[in-house]
């Protein structure tokens, strides 16, 4: 290969390689003069090398490097180097109102809030096809149900084997990677522009299979968020021009705006950043997830609002509760009884979904079908779905032909449908209207579509697609609590109850605590409570919703099992140690001595530049262990390897033979764990100081070292065994 340089440019050396290596490993570590003695020859050649490295920006190594150019030539000189100007005098005046990492956070929220309008968009024209496809076709009964099941069925197969041969990683939720790479493991696949594509279409296709295949994006949209927050993270740090590691404080935000995006709800997508993604969330992240949270909800309002010629900004589901007396003090039994009735459902709900999981994982049917035929497994079961909520057959009973939002609308309707049924002049709305197309009791339709959805809901979840589950588990919590409403409604209107006349109860009340109730005991969290305050603007429930959410999650979580993201991690086998623990609560307490592996590179303080150039050329890592002698195994401490390479490079230059206690600091380390600590205490401290490398240490000799490269290994064997 060639490459045009400058004729006064020497060919690059091993010498002035070495010595870049150096430069960067130096700026990287931010070493502040941690070496014993330097003399002035060394800083003589460092300025010789420095000019020289200047001559070689444009050369490339090679052994056999022959000028293609004498001059070097670059098109619109003048016209790079303005632009180049002009950009730079934006950084700095953008720098002296704030930090560029703040721009970073505006801009996450309003690209995700653009992108979460589009999808939207995209899934609604998707939708009105198909239903005005299938009403063309009225009068031609197999004609409308081969469109009402062909239809979700060919797009669920094209999302699965879309998604399968362009990035396999891209089905699913996505949230329980988040929540470990959040945790300190490093997972680059589930972060390339790629996947990003990819989720993304994919998520449009399943999204477009309608009431069907019933499964929302809340969980891929995190995911998105997340990939596009680390590509930010990057463009930040390259206009700052730090050439540190990507830290996890844009994916924290990330997290936070993925949620807010989705529903335009900033406070509720920070307490699910704070509950869901995090296992130790800093202070330091509130301000920025509450700041890019805003922008987006705020952006993905004004988008609702210009769309639909809105003329202010309104909640994304209206409802017109009574303001003047929202329910009766003696309702708040009642609140707390459909809380535990929403918590013993949540744990029939995840019991199935561990068993579904598992099934298809050990049935060799399914999981043949599952790894090669993901496209076909995903058409036959959407079809199957889709045979089963034809509206002319069982899908009567199941508002079929609802949106997941005219859904939840529909059941945060304030009237009481069971005495409007008997009134053949009162004409419901079309949410309503639906629910009631059967002519049955409303009883019967809303039971019928909590026992079918429950079964339905978690095939669904098996699917190979990009797939998100809150929102249906939200809306089949919105139904229970509906259906225990109306009852209520229907035993106690018109009556007197210890004394005090109950003239009318609001069943949406009990729809909307039984919404928060279930998606929080599901998922192990409060957040949906607050969700559902932001979703309705109906702060009058706050109270009864939480009782209901805390009562929820108490008999949830009363046996210690996983939530639904914990059942994920499971599944996949993910290095995620808090998720581990509820599958099997004893792995926590492994001593690292039984896991650990054997720490391979180390120096003895004695080192010559043999030993050292064999160490840093094993080893990848910022520390490197110092024992006295390979015999003794006595741990000193450690050294860095900014230093060492230091110490290579003075030896080549000066052709001398240095011993490494003479040149290096050998740094002693405060923290050393016992091979009889737990792997949990090592978790822990890693997920405090992440960029830290700890030592284990047994009656004062190295045992081995331990870092998140080494944890993940030490979580995949322990993942294993589950």
């Amino acid at each position: 290969m060639e490459v045009s340089h400058n004729p006064d440019t020497h060919p690059a050396t091993p010498h002035t390689l070495l010595f870049t290596t150096l430069m960067i490993e130096l700026s990287t570590s931010k070493l502040k003069g941690n070496m014993k003695s330097f003399d002035k020859s060394l800083e003589i050649e460092t300025e010789e090398e420095d000019n020289v490295q200047k001559h070689e920006n444009n050369s490339e190594a090679s052994h056999n490097i022959t000028p293609l150019l004498r001059d070097s030539w670059k098109p619109y000189k003048g016209t790079r180097a303005n632009v180049k100007e002009q950009l730079l005098k934006l950084r700095d005046c953008l720098e002296s109102v704030c930090r560029i990492q703040w721009y970073g956070f505006a801009i996450l929220g309003i690209l995700t809030a653009v992108l979460s309008f589009l999808m939207d968009f995209s899934v609604a024209k998707l939708l009105r096809a198909h239903l005005w496809l299938y009403a063309k076709l009225e009068g031609h009964v197999l004609l409308q149900f081969l469109c009402w099941t062909l239809y979700p069925a060919c797009i669920s197969a094209f999302a699965s084997t879309f998604s399968h041969n362009i990035c396999p990683f891209s089905t699913g939720s996505g949230i329980p990677e988040v929540r470990t790479m959040l945790s300190g493991i490093e997972l680059p696949h589930y972060l390339s522009l790629t996947h990003m594509f990819t989720k993304f279409l994919g998520l449009i296709c399943t999204l477009a299979a309608g009431s069907t295949v019933f499964l929302g994006k809340v969980g891929p949209f995190v995911h998105l968020s997340t990939m596009l927050g680390a590509y930010l993270d990057r463009l930040c740090r390259l206009m700052e021009g730090k050439k540190k590691e990507a830290g996890t404080e844009m994916m924290v935000v990330a997290a936070a705006v993925g949620v807010a995006s989705c529903f335009g709800a900033p406070i509720s997508g920070v307490l699910f950043s704070v509950e869901v993604m995090s296992s130790h969330f800093a202070v330091r992240h509130y301000c920025p997830c509450f700041f890019s949270a805003a922008c987006g909800a705020l952006t993905f309002h004004l988008l609702s609002m210009w769309s639909s010629d809105g003329e202010t900004l309104q909640a994304l589901f209206r409802t017109n509760f009574p303001t003047a007396s929202p329910f009766f003090p003696l309702e708040t039994l009642l609140f707390a009884l459909l809380g535990l009735l929403c918590g013993a459902v949540s744990c029939c709900y995840l019991f199935c979904h561990r068993r579904i999981l598992k099934f298809t994982k050990t049935n060799r049917v399914f999981s043949t079908m599952l790894t090669t035929e993901k496209g076909l497994y995903s058409g036959l079961v959407v079809f199957f779905l889709a045979s089963l909520t034809f509206p002319y057959s069982a899908g009567q009973y199941l508002a079929s032909k609802c949106t997941t939002k005219q859904l939840l609308t529909s059941l945060l309707d304030s009237r009481q449908w069971s005495s409007q049924s008997h009134n053949a002049s009162v004409r419901l709305e079309l949410g309503t209207l639906d629910w009631g197309s059967s002519g049955a009791p409303i009883f019967l339709p809303l039971a019928f579509f909590l026992l079918m959805k429950m079964w339905m809901l978690v095939l669904a979840c098996t699917l190979p697609l990009p797939a998100g589950y809150f929102m249906p588990v939200f809306v089949y919590g919105a139904t229970l609590g509906r259906l225990f409403g109306e009852g209520v409604a229907y035993i106690t209107t018109g009556r007197d109850i210890l004394g005090q006349r109950w003239t009318s109860v609001n069943p949406g009340g009990y729809a909307l605590a039984g919404a928060a109730a279930y998606s929080g005991a599901v998922t192990h969290t409060l957040s949906p409570a607050l969700l559902a305050m932001e979703l309705t603007g109906q702060f009058t429930h706050a109270v009864p919703a939480l009782l209901s959410t805390l009562l929820a999650n108490a008999l949830a979580r009363s046996r210690n099992l996983p939530s639904f993201y914990d059942g994920l991690s499971i599944s996949k086998k993910l290095p995620h140690l808090p998720s581990l623990k509820k599958a099997r609560p004893q792995l926590p307490s492994t001593p690292l001595g039984q896991v650990m592996g054997v720490n391979s590179v180390q120096l003895q303080k004695a080192a010559g530049p043999a030993e050292v150039q064999s160490a840093v050329s094993n080893s990848s890592e910022a520390r490197i262990p110092v024992v006295d002698t390979h015999e003794s195994q006595v741990f000193l401490g450690s050294v860095l390897r900014s230093e060492l390479l230091l110490f290579l490079h003075r030896c080549q230059t000066q052709r001398i033979e240095g011993r490494l206690d003479e040149v290096c600091s050998i740094h002693p380390n405060s923290v050393v764990l016992s091979p009889h600590n737990t792997v949990q205490e090592a978790y822990n401290m890693l997920s405090v100081a992440p960029a830290q490398t700890i030592f284990v240490a047994e009656r004062g000799k190295l045992v081995g070292q331990i870092t998140w490269s080494e944890m993940k290994l030490i979580l995949e064997g322990l993942a294993k065994e589950i």
